[in-house]
């Protein structure tokens, strides 16, 4: 499923882009003579008109070739079709026309997926977990975030976005909040919890979370410190070491600062009352020891059934919806690229293929629904990332013609090859990141 997924979201993606790229050519009188889904080996193709259309083995990509005539000789008779002979502007449509191509995708995907019945996480605080910059600041279960630095947020994937947004730009997130009848704002104080770098741990560090759970075994992991003690999913934790448990965080809190120590565990277990005998398990994190027990708590399902909110959105308003966020995606997209490079969002949040053909995975399990919306993700961030302006990207392509047109003619053949070194090098060395990175998460679990 993983894999099949993953072909078809990269499928997709690279058929929508080099289309775009078609039809531009084909509407400025560009002849096109390849259009090639994946790199490599012809495995088939098939002739339509001037075009030969071709799959071909390695699925991760694929090209529009052109008439052109600093890549071989050009016929007389068809000069005029060959890209470099059309008008800069004509070319400058074809090479953004890719890029648009897989935002006008997010937008269609979006607005699928946007229409009908729709559930959200309302943008409630089901756990703060202590210790963390959400403790710090002073928020508490059961708040309701209002907005992050005057953006207002209606769930909880805009409450996210707006945090990561307000990280990359290396502010501080200011969030107002409803607390019953007052409305209060808490900065959240990122360089005390050493949170200046957005990367893929960031918001678990925040300690901000919209579920709640409950005082009581969800799931025991075979072979830890729980099993050995003899704790059964369902088992509600009430006393440890005569002290009332009164919540899954305080619970945490105590099992973490005791590692290797044993202590009398008292839990409900249908009718019974069982007293059981635990000792945490000594682990490393972040140069300290901590405990461990190798269990995962119980969601709250009442809070989660509060936390739902759901509406009906009708076509119209879905790909108004859609347009506004698939411009924010953009644009937040574009701030964590640029913001890279600033120290600001963590390298370690590049993903390669590796980690796109795993969520693509999961998406497909969780419904079609999810399998679009994720689509729709990576269409946006593939648009936004050709149009940087890298040789070798349409961006980079696009720069060029707007710089010939600004001189009135050509860049020389040496600026060229230049500019498409540096920018295979810069692409390689992406590439290579994002696979290490890919390997590092995979490794790590």
């Amino acid at each position: 499923m993983t894999i099949l997924a993953f072909l078809l979201v990269i499928g997709v993606l690279v058929t929508f882009h080099e289309f775009g790229h078609f039809l531009a050519a084909r509407a400025c009188g560009v002849k096109v003579l390849t259009f090639s889904i994946g790199f490599g080996r012809k495995l088939f193709s098939w002739q339509r008109g001037d075009t030969e259309w071709r799959i071909a083995l390695v699925p991760l990509g694929g090209f529009v070739r052109m008439l052109d005539s600093r890549e071989g000789e050009v016929p007389e008779l068809d000069r005029e079709r060959a890209f470099d002979a059309r008008p800069v502007w004509q070319r400058m449509i074809v090479v953004v026309a890719g890029p648009l191509a897989n935002l006008l995708l997010a937008v269609l995907l979006f607005s699928w997926t946007m229409s009908g019945s729709q559930s959200t996480l309302q943008p409630l605080v089901g756990t703060v977990v202590a210790q963390t910059a959400a403790a710090a600041a002073g928020l508490q279960p059961g708040d309701r975030v209002l907005a992050v630095n005057g953006r207002a947020v209606a769930d909880w994937t805009e409450l996210r976005g707006s945090i990561a947004d307000v990280i990359a730009d290396g502010d501080k997130p200011l969030l107002r909040i409803q607390r019953r009848q007052q409305q209060l704002s808490l900065p959240l104080d990122l360089p005390r919890f050493n949170l200046q770098t957005l990367d893929q741990h960031t918001f678990v560090k925040l300690g901000l979370m919209p579920v709640r759970y409950l005082p009581q075994v969800g799931a025991v992991q075979p072979g830890g410190a729980a099993a050995r003690a003899g704790l059964q999913a369902g088992d509600r934790l009430l006393q440890v070491d005569g002290k009332p448990i009164r919540s899954w965080e305080a619970w945490v809190v105590w099992v973490q600062n005791h590692p290797g120590k044993g202590m009398q565990l008292q839990v409900q277990r249908g009718t019974r009352l069982l007293a059981l005998s635990l000792r945490p398990d000594a682990v490393e994190l972040d140069g300290q020891q901590v405990g461990r027990i190798g269990v995962a708590p119980a969601l709250d399902m009442a809070w989660q059934q509060q936390l739902l909110q759901s509406k009906h959105v009708g076509v119209v308003d879905a790909i108004a919806a859609a347009l506004q966020r698939t411009a924010d995606l953009s644009g937040s997209t574009l701030r964590m690229m640029l913001a890279m490079f600033g120290g600001t969002v963590s390298l370690d949040a590049l993903s390669g293929p590796l980690t796109i053909a795993e969520f693509a995975g999961k998406s497909a399990d969780a419904g079609v629904d999810a399998l679009l919306e994720f689509m729709a993700l990576i269409s946006v961030s593939l648009g936004v990332f050709n149009l940087l302006p890298i040789p070798v990207l349409d961006g980079g392509h696009l720069l060029y013609h707007v710089v010939e047109l600004i001189r009135g003619r050509p860049l020389p053949e040496r600026a060229y090859e230049v500019g498409q070194r540096l920018g295979m090098a810069f692409i390689m060395t992406v590439m290579l990141l994002a696979l290490f990175n890919d390997f590092a998460r995979l490794l790590a679990q």
